[in-house]
């Protein structure tokens, strides 16, 4: 009867520990889930992180490029004054036939405003590729937020995961210590019947 008793209390066990075996792959399998649908979802962020569109541009644009580089700079700057200074100065010293613009300095005006008049245009068209590109930008920081966000997610899904799988095995445990504390609660009273005849 004892050995009944033993065989059938070992087979419980090894069904127990089967049992948790079980449950331990399958909390695995679901946390590869996790994983893999976490990956499958970056790709995509990480494919534009890192193949940006190329920039493919035109004759055009690569000029106002040039112009507004050198249009925005200290260079422009210095040697335009130099030619402004020369100009003035060439005018107002030179004598005669060599004076071709005199005082008021007419030329010079309609040139300075015919320069500003292209100047602007060329620099807006540069600075409204810029503008794109400061979007693009804008767009590969939201994406990488974006990848940030979707990994704490997933990290979230993993800590419930595993919080879950806990108290599932923490009331398993719990009613097998319940089943083996009320077995051994039936056979004190067993013992302690038999002692009592």
């Amino acid at each position: 009867m004892r050995e009944g008793k033993s065989i059938k209390n070992h087979q419980y066990k090894k069904k127990d520990v089967t049992q948790l075996i079980n449950d331990e792959d399958e909390h695995l399998r679901k946390l590869h889930t996790i994983v893999e649908e976490a990956i499958s979802a970056e790709k995509l962020i990480i494919y534009n992180l890192l193949n940006p569109p190329i920039e493919i541009l035109t004759q055009g644009q690569k000029i106002s490029d040039k112009v507004a580089l050198f249009g925005g700079s200290w260079r422009f700057i210095s040697f335009f004054g130099v030619i402004l200074v020369f100009w003035i100065l060439f005018n107002v010293f030179s004598v005669g036939v060599l004076k071709f613009d005199p005082y008021p300095f007419i030329l010079m005006n309609l040139i300075l405003s015919c320069i500003a008049a292209l100047q602007a245009p060329i620099i807006m068209m540069s600075q409204n590729r810029q503008e794109e590109k400061d979007r693009m930008r804008n767009e590969n920081d939201y994406l990488i937020n974006l990848k940030a966000e979707m990994q704490i997610r997933s990290l979230h899904q993993k800590m419930d995961l595993l919080l879950e799988e806990q108290i599932k095995t923490l009331f398993d445990t719990q009613e097998k210590q319940l089943v083996l504390l009320h077995q051994l609660s039936t056979q004190l009273l067993k013992l302690s019947n038999k002692v009592k005849e």
